[in-house]
């Protein structure tokens, strides 16, 4: 016998509506793919924002925070220069040189401010995060009122020098002498944009001891004292006006008059001529601190 093999014709009605349904699934399959990528990259674009924002955010909380406390400072040294030094605070002046436990250094600066100098040694303080004091000669006060105004801004004191460093004018009387503080102190007034600003301290063109005006000096002293003013020399020095003409012997003059001072003054200058000053500062300023000393100013002796 023969066995009767029967062969079914596919449907073509189904295989068409497979291929449909089979081309319906890729499509589907395709658009969630492609829409699943543009969610993804939509949330990773997203949460990049927002990262940004919140840096953004962080960046600009913190800068607030930074121009709050430099507000406060201005405002704190505007205080303390506006009222006489109690006398705690002439007595830590008066005896600044007297060995302490902590090396401390005051970086002093007589004679500026200058164009040339003067702001390039405030780039290295800043630089540095170095607080010195400026005793700043009244004339050049008057021409650079805006160097003063950033010095104070910046946390430097303002000292006084006088205001012409004349010495036959400045030594010819005690009131001579307070008279060129009182004339630069207006001057700095003038340049800082308040009139409440008094700094009560006073460096002496060519220190307060010694020389041709030895004995009108003492005279002097003792009449600025009557008056609130208190004064300050130094105790270490560059000899930057003294005729020292490298930087190295500039370093030199201060490591060598430093000695083993735990606190010390130091005497340099910030006059127009004197760029071997700033030159010289780049290199003092890592040598005390790999000694060890701590920078401060007279702000830091006053409550």
């Amino acid at each position: 016998m023969y066995d009767i093999i029967i062969t079914r014709k596919p449907n073509k009605n189904k295989i068409i509506v497979l291929i449909i349904l089979l081309i319906l699934l890729v499509f589907l399959a395709t658009i969630s793919g492609i829409k699943l990528a543009d969610y993804n990259k939509t949330k990773k674009i997203a949460e990049e924002y927002k990262k940004q924002q919140e840096k953004i955010n962080l960046e600009e909380l913190e800068k607030k925070k930074q121009e709050e406390k430099k507000r406060a400072e201005i405002q704190k040294r505007i205080e303390q220069t506006s009222r006489p030094f109690s006398e705690e605070e002439k007595d830590k002046i008066a005896h600044i040189y007297r060995s302490t436990e902590e090396k401390i250094v005051f970086l002093t600066f007589d004679d500026g401010p200058s164009k040339t100098v003067t702001p390039l040694i405030l780039d290295l303080l800043k630089q540095e995060d170095v607080k010195a004091t400026f005793f700043t000669l009244g004339n050049n006060v008057k021409n650079n009122p805006d160097i003063v105004k950033r010095a104070f801004d910046e946390g430097h004191y303002i000292a006084n020098h006088g205001y012409s460093h004349k010495y036959s004018d400045i030594y010819s009387s005690p009131e001579a002498t307070l008279n060129e503080y009182n004339v630069a102190e207006q001057a700095i007034k003038d340049a800082l944009g308040n009139q409440n600003y008094t700094s009560r301290l006073f460096r002496f063109p060519g220190g307060s001891n010694g020389g041709y005006y030895h004995d009108a000096k003492q005279s002097s002293k003792a009449f600025l004292r009557e008056n609130g003013i208190v004064h300050l020399d130094w105790n270490c020095l560059s000899s930057d006006a003294a005729g020292a003409n490298t930087k190295e012997t500039l370093m030199q003059n201060v490591i060598d008059t430093m000695g083993e001072k735990s606190s010390v003054v130091i005497l340099m200058h910030d006059a127009s001529d004197k760029i071997l000053t700033y030159e010289m500062l780049k290199e003092l300023i890592p040598y005390l601190k790999e000694k060890g000393y701590k920078f401060k100013n007279i702000y830091d002796l006053l409550d």
